[in-house]
Formats: C-alpha cells, structure tokens, sequence
C-alpha cells in the first residue's frame, strides 16, 4: 500500500519553506561580492528583471511539474515517459542536492565555529591574520563543526515536513528578515557607508558589462534553489487549492529581498571600511569569515555584531541545508521504498563521508585534488556550473516536448487562480531559459579553464 505523501500546511509553510531553500550562503555573501564586482546597482537591475522572467519561469515549472506528479524529481519526470530525457533528466536533478550537501555543511560549520568565537568573546582573535586559514588547515577541529551542522539538519529532516521544516522555517525566517534590517540599518549608518548604498542601489549604464548578465545569471541558481531538486520536491508537498504563482511571487520578493538586505549589509561596511573601494569585497569565504569580522572589529559592537551577524549566516545556511537534504531523503524513499528515518540516516551517512573530503581538503586531505581544485572546490563548480544548467535544460523540455505548457496553466489555474504572467512562461520557457542555460553553462567552465576570465 502506498503511503499518503506528506504535505505542507498551506500557502504560508510553503513560501517559508521554499524561501528558507532559497535564501543561504549564496545571498549572504555572492550577492553582494557579485554586486560589488559587475557594476553596483546596474547588476542589481539586471538582477531583478531576470528574477521576473527567467527565476520566476523555473519556479512555477519546477513547482508544477512536483505538485502534478506528487513526486521527487527521479519519480516526477518518469511520469512523462522513459526515454534518456526522462531517466537523465529526473536523477539528475536528484543526484544535485546528494552532492551539494556534503560540502555546503562544511562551510556552515565553519559558520558555527565562527559564531561561538563571537559567543565567548574572541572578537580580537578571530581577526588575527591567517586566522581563517589555520583554522581550516590546521588538523581535524575542522571536522567537528562539520559533523555538529550535520546533526543539526538531521535532527529537523527526522520530525518531517509539517513539524520539522515547516516549522523551523516559520521561525528562522521572520528571525532572519528581522536580523537582516538590523544590520543593514547598522551598517548604512557607518562613517563613509552611504557612497557603498550609492553604488549598490542607483544603476550607472557606465558600470555595465556582458560579463554583468552573465554573473547575473548565475546567482539565479544559487538564489531561487533553481535545478537543485528542491522546488519539484516541494512543489509535490504543495496542496492543490494554493495558488502556485502567488506563492511563486512570495518566494521571488523574499529572497530578492534578502539579497538586497544582503548587500545594504555589506557592501557598505565594507566601503567603510575600505575607504570605498570595491576590490575590498573578496570573493567567497575570505569575504565572510575575513573582511567581515575585521570589519566589525572597528566598531563599537564588534561582539553584538559578530554574534547577529553569524546567527543570521547559520539560519540562511540551515534552511538553505535542510532543504537540501528534505529533497535528496524524499528521492530515497520514493525510489527505494525506504522509511523516511532509513532514508534520513543513509543520507547522513554519506554527507559524514562524502562531507569529510571537503572538510580536510584544506588540511590532512589537501592532497586530494581533481583538475587542481581541492575537493569542495571542485564539487561546487561539477554540480553549479555544470549540473544544475543540464538539470534546468532538462525541466524545459520536459515542460516544452513532454508535460506541455498546456498541462502547466492547468496545474496553475487549479480552483480559479489566475496565471497572470502566462505569457512571459511560455516565452521564457521555450526560448529565453535555454539560451540562458547554454550562455551559463559555457562560460563557467570556459571559466574555469582559463578560456575567458569572469
């Protein structure tokens, strides 16, 4: 007998759940490197338009496509037939969110390593030069914080879908918008701070490259959770009477809006810190666990700050994680006919393992590479630069050949809500997001292979 699907509580449990997805590290610290980096607020322009067309394009189908089928993505697209598309295509996209896991939970132990530095007040040591690095090379402390974020997301994914995210995420949320205006107001008070807001928020034609769409582009990914699995899987929590473009449009305005949030955070401390220079917003982790701290070593809260500020990193990293492994645990029971707790702790197993290489690559296993690139490097640039625009390529002719855009309105319009930006699906579904996939796809590895520097 098949066992009744679980589900989310309505509307609401699944804007906070989705949004939890989307919003984590990607916003707190690319957004603004990549804002700082393509043109201020050119990029954020460029940003926003494509949110509405291309972001909000691959939600509603990806949530379409999950809600149809009552299904994880494997499942899902072996609704619509059996060929390579289907079969590829469907583990594809559930293989993406299994190898994202394990890596992405040892940055959020570096987060929680952080955040009890700032707790028992070593706001002067955590500044130190080639604090960071030691930290992540210097043995197996590493490792510790890694296993603790991991044990944390467990523990929710074991409660469920209504008691566990739905409910961490109708917390951690609300927490997080309120920390994110908190720090932001704070940070556009600094000395210096307004020529940062200037340059994040007014578009200056004169800052704008091709380079600026293409990065925008690819923050897409990272932003709305787009080809990771998640919003088919969720999409299949979703009760038929919820309106899926309104719920899509919640999810659009609250992660564009923390990653506005985001960079009214940073990109002005740092300004201020920098004497406004935007080279000074580093890329990655040394923007976070180096500037950042430094940063708010020179203010008068840097202990208040570093706590706030690393709560608010650890609840986008937890909902972010949490969603992650929600969708790659609803692939084990669907296709293995697994419990949810077997699949649970299958999973985490092999988070430890597979988590493990990327949280020693840096230390005792830094030996370990592939193509040059430690290993959470290189799992990071396999499954964002080269998996997910496949993935995504493949819901859009699963959509376009298979499903049909027809069979889409239908899934939308359910009880009477209207489709109102159809239009802008079927053109963007059909024409615009594979265009955007293929330019996506050959610039991140042109990228990485030195072919073309972004």
């Amino acid at each position: 007998m098949e066992q009744k699907r679980s589900s989310f509580s309505g509307k609401l449990g699944y804007v906070l759940s989705a949004a939890g997805a989307s919003v984590g590290l990607g916003n707190i610290w690319r957004f603004p490197y990549l804002a700082a980096k393509y043109g201020g607020g050119i990029f954020l322009l460029v940003y926003i338009i494509l949110a509405m067309t291309f972001g909000y394009t691959m939600i509603i189908a990806e949530t379409a496509i999950g809600r149809k089928t009552k299904k994880s993505p494997v499942g899902a697209f072996a609704k619509f037939g059996n060929s390579i598309l289907e079969k590829g295509g469907g583990w594809i996209n559930a293989i993406i969110p299994i190898l994202i896991c394990p890596y992405y939970s040892t940055i959020g132990g570096w987060v929680i390593k952080y955040l009890y530095e700032y707790l028992r007040g070593n706001t002067t040591g955590v500044t130190e030069d080639g604090y960071f690095t030691g930290f992540i090379t210097g043995g197996y402390e590493a490792e510790l914080w890694f296993l603790l974020f991991i044990m944390a997301i467990l523990v929710v994914i074991f409660l469920g879908v209504q008691n566990g995210i739905e409910r961490v995420s109708r917390f951690m949320m609300p927490v997080l918008l309120v920390l994110a205006v908190i720090i932001a107001v704070y940070s556009m008070s600094l000395p210096g701070a307004m020529e940062g807001v200037k340059y994040f928020l007014i578009p200056n034609l004169a800052n704008f490259s091709p380079m600026t769409v293409v990065a925008a582009m690819g923050q897409m990914f990272y932003s709305l959770s787009i080809a990771m699995g998640i919003l088919i899987t969720f999409g299949s929590y979703m009760k038929d009477d919820v309106s899926i473009e309104s719920a899509t449009v919640n999810v659009e305005i609250f992660d564009t809006g923390i990653a506005m949030l985001a960079g009214l955070m940073i990109i002005p401390a740092v300004f201020a810190f920098s004497g406004g220079d935007p080279q000074a917003l580093n890329a990655g982790p040394s923007l976070m666990f180096v500037t950042i701290p430094k940063v708010l070593q020179g203010t008068a809260f840097a202990r208040a700050g570093g706590i706030l500020f690393f709560v608010l990193v650890l609840f986008a990293a937890l909902t972010s994680a949490i969603a992650l492994t929600e969708s790659a645990v609803s692939t084990l029971e669907d296709e293995f006919g697994v419990s949810r707790q077997k699949a649970t702790v299958g999973m985490g197993i092999f988070m430890i393992i597979l988590g493990t290489f990327s949280s020693l690559g840096y230390g005792p296993l830094g030996f370990i590479k592939i193509i040059g690139m430690q290993f959470l490097d290189f799992s990071d640039f396999l499954t964002n630069s080269v998996m997910m625009p496949i993935a995504a390529f493949c819901i859009c002719l699963i959509v376009t050949i298979r499903m049909g855009t027809d069979a889409v309105e239908e899934e939308v319009e359910k009880f009477g809500h209207p489709f109102k930006r159809k239009g802008i699906f079927n053109f963007t579904i059909r024409y615009l997001s594979p265009f955007i996939l293929a330019v996506i796809l050959i610039s991140s590895v042109a990228n990485v292979f030195g072919l073309i520097s972004m």
